[in-house]
């Protein structure tokens, strides 16, 4: 039988002159279900593509199985394959290994016979082979793709529908080791509740690289954090449980690296007060006396030997600690808004009546200057088009729209767009003339305020977009999707300072995580 575990040792990996990836140490048995988080950038992608053997590590090892699947952006099909010749491969192992079964059991006098039906038998019943053609039919009903001719090529299918008969073909094969990069992507939640319970239920390894919240919570039996931000050894920490887990220990860790640090500065500050004591100090203007001059040179003597012992334990400990000195824990990477103002009136819009065409029907909506409102619904109801309703950026052809006189609207948009790419993110928001200073929002990374907005990432742009929103601080605040492309660290971050926020919300969301969490008013678009 072939091995089941995962196990990579030692790896790194260096981009330009970037290590993504500096001596990662990772093991996945059979049965475990690992969950990468950390932020974009961070290397879960890459760290993948290593362990499938998709990408070579500049130094290191991994030892995978020699059945393992690898579900990530570019998919190992051509255009024209069809669907059903994806599913074909995807059931041959199982197909050829009843076959053989059957084969062989027709005489098994011969031990070399015997040993080998023994072999696909048990491999037979690690694919669960007897049951493969109606996991097959289940796996595409559960994913939406029953109503997809088997005869379609594709090239024929939206980049969703591919992903989606890529993500099929793996469940249905069952392979020893599953390394999944954001499965959930162009899922709907019944078919990321049918993607959970599959995974559930496979023996083999599982690693999986996701922002889904509620997808980690509900899969994963550990959560492996590659952005600590503390000094862990390989750059990363493993975390036992799932992710609810994951955030009360990493809460707890922060806590006492926060701990540990002001203690040792405490320390630092009484040692180095120790060690500036001196004799004078000790006894401050006192002369000897005529008839005790000898008694006062005796134990003047013993003070000032007591004081130097003192002084050099002191000067030695302060050396340890400065040597071994705990660093500063830096500041979260998180959504810290200056206050949303408010003009103390009740309400902040009123809408009346509202129809856009072929996009959204609303008969009425009323959002108080400090209200919460989640807006949800499929793909299509119209949330994003009542998001631009809202802040004025489109007219309905019918109804009304009437903000309170002065009102000042911010939207965060899907699609982050900057009329500069050349320029950074700290010239976009020196131009705001913000009271608070970029850095500390800890929105943008040190690294990322001097980089021209067109060369980062979506997720850090996501990032740039949010603090020039909060640069001047909206009465209304108007956010469509705001947890895209956001690391789940900083997503839990930033629905915390929401929560805190004055002002008026308005939140469009398919994010699972914030709806289950979600403390205010909900509207529920339908197509």
């Amino acid at each position: 039988m072939p091995a089941q575990t995962l196990i990579a040792t030692d790896l790194v990996k260096i981009f330009g002159d970037r290590r993504v990836l500096d001596g990662v140490s990772l093991t996945v048995s059979a049965g475990r279900r690992v969950g990468l988080v950390g932020e974009n950038g961070a290397g879960k992608s890459t760290l993948l593509r290593l362990l499938a053997g998709a990408d070579t590590p500049d130094s290191g090892t991994v030892t995978r199985p020699d059945d393992l699947g690898l579900l990530h952006q570019e998919l190992p099909y051509s255009p024209g394959d069809t669907v059903g010749d994806v599913l074909a491969e995807a059931l041959r192992e199982s197909r050829e290994l009843l076959g053989l079964l059957d084969e062989l059991a027709r005489d098994l006098s011969d031990a070399d016979r015997l040993d080998a039906y023994g072999h696909a038998l048990a491999r037979a019943e690690q694919l669960d082979a007897w049951d493969a053609e109606r996991r097959a039919e289940l796996v595409l009903h559960g994913l939406g793709l029953a109503d997809v001719a088997r005869e379609r090529t594709l090239g024929t299918l939206s980049g969703g529908q591919r992903s989606r008969v890529a993500l099929a073909a793996l469940l249905v094969r069952r392979p020893a080791a599953l390394l999944l990069d954001e499965p959930t992507n162009h899922l709907d939640d019944q078919a990321v509740a049918f993607v959970e319970q599959q995974l559930r239920q496979l023996p083999g390894a599982v690693v999986v690289a996701s922002h889904d919240r509620v997808f980690l919570d509900e899969v994963c039996t550990d959560i492996v954090d590659l952005d600590p931000s503390d000094d862990s050894p390989g750059g990363l920490v493993r975390y036992g449980g799932a992710y609810t887990e994951y955030v009360q220990a990493k809460r707890a860790r922060r806590a006492r690296w926060e701990r540990a640090y002001a203690d040792q500065q405490t320390e630092l500050a009484a040692l180095r007060l120790s060690a500036a004591t001196t004799a004078r100090q000790v006894a401050p203007g006192r002369a000897p006396r005529d008839a005790d001059k000898m008694g006062y040179k005796f134990h003047g003597a013993r003070v000032q030997a007591q004081v130097s012992r003192r002084v050099r334990n002191a000067e030695q400990r302060l050396a340890v600690l400065e040597r071994d000195a705990i660093s500063r824990p830096p500041a979260l990477l998180s959504f810290q808004a200056p206050a949303l103002t408010t003009a103390g009136e009740d309400t902040a819009l009123t809408l009346r009546d509202v129809h856009v065409p072929g996009r959204l029907r609303l008969d009425r909506l009323d959002l108080p200057a400090d209200g919460r409102l989640l807006v949800t619904g499929p793909n299509g109801a119209g949330k994003s088009t009542l998001l631009s309703v809202l802040a004025g950026r489109l007219r309905p052809a019918e109804g009304s729209v009437t903000r309170r006189r002065g009102l000042r609207v911010g939207l965060l948009a899907q699609d982050d767009r900057f009329d500069d790419p050349a320029a950074t993110p700290r010239a976009l928001y020196d131009r705001c003339h913000a009271e608070v200073p970029l850095v500390e929002l800890g929105l943008v990374a040190p690294r990322d305020l001097d980089r021209p907005v067109g060369a980062l990432s979506v997720g850090q742009r996501r990032r740039v977009a949010l603090a020039l929103l909060i640069a001047d601080p909206p009465h209304l605040l108007l956010l469509d999707e705001p947890t895209n492309h956001l690391s789940p660290a900083l997503a839990d971050e930033l629905e915390d300072a929401l929560g805190r926020a004055p002002g008026a919300i308005v939140v469009a969301s398919h994010d699972r995580w914030l709806r289950r969490h979600w403390q205010g008013a909900r509207l529920d678009l339908v197509c």
